[in-house]
């Protein structure tokens, strides 16, 4: 096996605030023209681009941003436009969404099989295999071109270690050919 894979990147990671004072979903609507969705009010930030929810304890969820630091910027932005205090905002890490660009195809519509504990199945309506992956505690979406969506998964670093797994134990059951082949 080469390991001419690209690197993991980053699409976007969901990090979750909590302010000191939980922050009103009334001000939201009243004072940034928050809209109700649910049990939360969304707010869309232009500049730099990102989703603000406000959950019903008041905490604010930022989504849109692969950076925390600039969540965070986002997250004291919008408290200072509420003319809410920023100081001892707390930060949550959320799952992170990251894409991987393998060096191989593979033949994804074969893959309905369970290998550990983890299961692969095809999804017809996607053309891509669904892996859900109990080892590394993330979930992927793998295509017959060999890229991969990565969805649940709590660090770029475990999203390199589970598509380096998946590369060597998919050759191993078969699933890999070579882009000479055809799928």
């Amino acid at each position: 096996m080469t390991d001419n894979v690209s690197r993991v990147v980053v699409e976007n990671q969901l990090v979750r605030f909590i302010p000191q004072t939980p922050v009103s979903q009334n001000d939201v609507v009243d004072i940034l023209n928050g809209q109700r969705n649910g049990d939360v009010v969304i707010k869309i930030i232009d500049s730099p681009r990102a989703t603000i929810m406000v959950d019903k304890e008041g905490r604010i969820i930022v989504h849109g941003t692969y950076k925390t630091d600039v969540a965070r910027s986002v997250a004291r932005q919008f408290l200072l436009r509420l003319g809410m205090d920023d100081k001892g905002l707390r930060t949550e890490n959320g799952p992170i969404q990251a894409s991987y660009q393998f060096d191989c195809g593979f033949h994804v519509a074969k893959m309905n099989k369970t290998i550990g504990e983890s299961i692969l199945e095809f999804d017809e309506r996607l053309g891509g295999c669904r892996i859900d992956d109990k080892r590394h505690n993330l979930s992927m979406l793998l295509f017959a071109n060999g890229m991969c969506v990565v969805t649940s998964a709590r660090h770029h670093a475990m999203v390199d270690i589970a598509v380096r797994y998946w590369r060597t134990t998919l050759e191993e059951h078969g699933f890999v050919y070579i882009a000479s082949e055809s799928s």
